[in-house]
């Protein structure tokens, strides 16, 4: 999104038909605008929604309500929209509900208000609300306006007449604008008022459309709930909003480091509870061609399998993607300039990594698939960091082949025996011939090499576990 133009609205107006439409018209009259073309793009949803129970009614739930506000919204993001304005009481008492699974912003009806009643001079002592049961019960209102001003609501029976005024099979959504509908409103009004009430705040969004008809107690101010909404809406919605940070992974690429690269996000992050840790987005495709196959012989390509992927996570609302595969790396600039989000690249995670933990490091081997070996990735990337670079020698590179591909290889699922003992004389072998440290560069090895650097005789860089706590970085910046 760009942070210096308008944010595109959504109004889900299926909630309550005469409410969205109200807020919609009221959004189109309050935009500042010297031509047509200044008005906000909006997008306006109205499909009926039918509950088996009224809110009225005292055992109404919203879970019926919960998943198509969610649906909506979700169509919304899907169109583009950035935010959404939901005129509906019920809706704010699981908007943070909503806002944990999606990315537009939700503009917020009750932060409008506190701001409102914030603003007035002298601050209220009682405030009167009309609401459905449910929203009464759940204390939305109780949580807007400080300790020092007491919430009161109508008497049980005055509030079932005036439910039934608004909600009813003759009430003022079925049509009904007579007097009928007004007088249990003012009764409520009144009863406000003998408790105390100076200021009335409407809890049912289709109040508003009533204010200018409703005889008003003398000394008691009403809050125009849907006029402030559409006016905090369009200065709330001026810049850009700021979601929640999402990693998508490139998976299958192999399927078991992608649940160890997991597996090492989630072990980096610092996290007190389940809602600490970071949204992951990741797409499973272990029928994307071998990269291996395609660098070094006849295999298929697979630049547009990786790139497909890429763009499911991008639309996915992905901020970063990463691909626990180190030979994948070969096809990233090609792929790179066709996306809208980075790929961090596992390459410079490495790197960074032996200069920043071990700066007298000099000689880093590499250990990797023939693909990434002649590909050249990790020497390149190490030369650009000014370190020296050491492969293995045909032998060697065959044997670190077959632990990775082989019958007994870590591809098929063994992480010990054979595939264990080819991989440990293919590491000794570097360190014999200098290496000070050595680059596990396909994301399976560091399955099979586990021990420490005293043991190995030279430090074991596991790319897949620097690119977790990358990742874990960029979400905390």
């Amino acid at each position: 999104m760009n942070s210096n133009k308008s944010l595109r609205l959504g109004i889900v107006g299926g909630l309550g038909a005469l409410a969205g439409a109200d807020l919609l018209n009221r959004i189109v009259q309050n935009t500042p605008v010297r031509s047509e073309e200044d008005h906000r793009e909006l997008v306006f949803h109205q499909k009926p929604l039918r509950e088996p129970v009224s809110p009225k009614e005292p055992d109404y739930k919203p879970t019926h309500r919960k998943l198509y506000v969610f649906d909506t919204l979700s169509r919304m993001e899907r169109e583009g929209c950035d935010a959404a304005l939901l005129p509906c009481f019920v809706t704010h008492s699981f908007l943070q509900e909503l806002g944990d699974e999606l990315e537009l912003k939700l503009v917020s009806m009750t932060e409008a208000i506190s701001a409102a009643v914030a603003r007035l001079d002298p601050q209220p002592e009682k405030i009167g609300v009309i609401a459905t049961p449910f929203v009464r019960e759940h204390g939305l209102f109780e949580h807007l306006f400080g300790v020092d001003a007491q919430v009161v609501y109508p008497a049980a029976e005055l509030e079932c007449v005036v439910l039934e005024a608004v909600y009813g099979n003759n009430g003022f959504k079925a049509g009904n604008r007579s007097e009928e509908v007004l007088k249990p409103i003012n009764a409520a009004l009144a009863s406000l008022s003998e408790q105390g009430a100076t200021v009335f705040v409407p809890g049912l969004s289709e109040l508003p459309l009533l204010l200018d008809q409703l005889d008003l107690p003398d000394g008691m101010t009403a809050i125009d709930t849907a006029a402030i909404y559409a006016e905090h809406a369009l200065q709330e919605t001026q810049t850009d909003h700021r979601r929640r940070f999402k990693v998508g992974v490139v998976g299958g690429v192999g399927p078991a480091a992608t649940v160890d690269f997991l597996s090492k996000l989630v072990r980096g992050t610092e996290a007190a509870r389940d809602q600490d840790h970071i949204k992951i987005l990741v797409e499973q495709n272990p029928q994307i061609p071998d990269r291996t196959e395609n660098l070094v012989g006849t295999g298929a390509d697979p630049t547009v399998a990786l790139y497909s992927t890429c763009k499911k996570l991008e639309r996915g609302g992905a901020d970063i993607l990463v691909i626990p595969c180190n030979t994948a790396h070969a096809y990233v600039d090609r792929i790179q300039r066709h996306l809208g989000i980075p790929i961090i690249s596992i390459l410079a995670a490495a790197t960074d990594h032996i200069r920043e933990s071990s700066p007298g490091t000099r000689t880093v081997g590499v250990l990797g698939t023939d693909g990434t070996i002649r590909s050249g990735l990790y020497q390149q990337a190490l030369e650009e960091a000014g370190l020296c670079h050491i492969v293995p020698d045909e032998q060697h590179q065959n044997l670190v082949m077959e632990c990775i591909y082989g019958p007994a290889g870590v591809k098929a699922g063994h992480t010990e025996g054979l595939c264990k003992e080819l991989i440990t004389r293919a590491f000794s072998h570097l360190v014999g011939r200098g290496a000070e440290a050595v680059i596990l560069g396909c994301t399976e090895l560091p399955i099979l090499v586990t021990a420490g650097a005293g043991e190995l005789g030279a430090l074991a860089v596991d790319p897949t576990d620097v690119l977790a706590r990358k990742c874990v970085q960029l979400a905390k910046a």
